[in-house]
């Protein structure tokens, strides 16, 4: 089925909705900027979660490893394993779904899938934490598949052709700058979501100032949204 039908028998024109993982599948952010921190710290780099939070979220970790060496010099080699053993420790402890994710997927009858900036072993393993990995894949796209990660459009425009979908016929779900940023370059609506432990007041005017067509703040509020923008 495409889109949502409504009582009136019209039909929201789209054909696929891509999720985001890292702040809008899972509340994943706050602890990998503790994992980060703690992974810095042991080769002697003093940064802030909150720091992590600003400057990174939404890129992928190769992007994220290359902005610190510019800044702090070359990093150890051993520095994605201990990172690696810190954060998985963290999300089997911690990891949680977003509240009221899963009624969104059971009412969502147009395709779906994953785009993040995450590693393809990090996303697989978080999903299957939260119970999510069976409701996506294979549709789970990872950056490492693309030449170029968020902000550029490559990630979205490869789901898209892989899920055989129109760009202009694909809906963006982003917690982060760069991927509304993404979304929006790949000619796709973007819908900024501010429902993660790590967004801020002021979160959503950020997301509409780099071109969300509109922001939520819970997953409660998804559809009833999509209704309203599209209908």
């Amino acid at each position: 089925m495409t889109g949502f039908a409504r009582e009136e028998g019209s039909v929201i024109p789209f054909d696929l909705v891509i999720f985001d993982c890292d702040g809008v599948l899972i509340d994943s952010e706050p602890l990998s900027a503790r994992a980060d921190v703690a992974a810095l710290a042991e080769c002697g780099i003093s940064v802030t979660a909150e720091e992590m939070l600003e400057r990174y979220t939404g890129l992928s970790w190769a992007d994220m490893l290359a902005d610190l060496e510019r800044r702090h010099g070359p990093l150890p080699a051993d520095l994605d394993r201990h990172h690696r053993a810190r954060l998985r420790a963290l999300f089997e402890a911690e990891l949680t779904a977003m509240p009221g994710l899963g009624a969104v997927l059971d009412a969502l009858p147009a395709k779906a899938c994953v785009a993040s900036s995450g590693r393809p072993e990090r996303i697989r393993h978080a999903l299957a934490l939260v119970g999510l990995w069976e409701r996506f894949a294979p549709h789970v796209f990872s950056a490492v598949e693309v030449a170029h990660g968020k902000p550029a459009p490559d990630l979205f425009l490869h789901a898209a052709a892989r899920m055989d979908a129109g760009p202009a016929r694909c809906v963006v779900i982003e917690d982060s700058l760069p991927g509304v940023a993404a979304a929006v370059a790949a000619g796709m609506t973007a819908i900024g979501f501010t429902g993660g432990g790590h967004c801020r007041p002021g979160h959503d005017s950020r997301l509409l100032a780099e071109g969300a067509a509109l922001v939520v703040g819970s997953m409660a509020e998804l559809l009833p949204a999509l209704r309203r923008r599209f209908g």
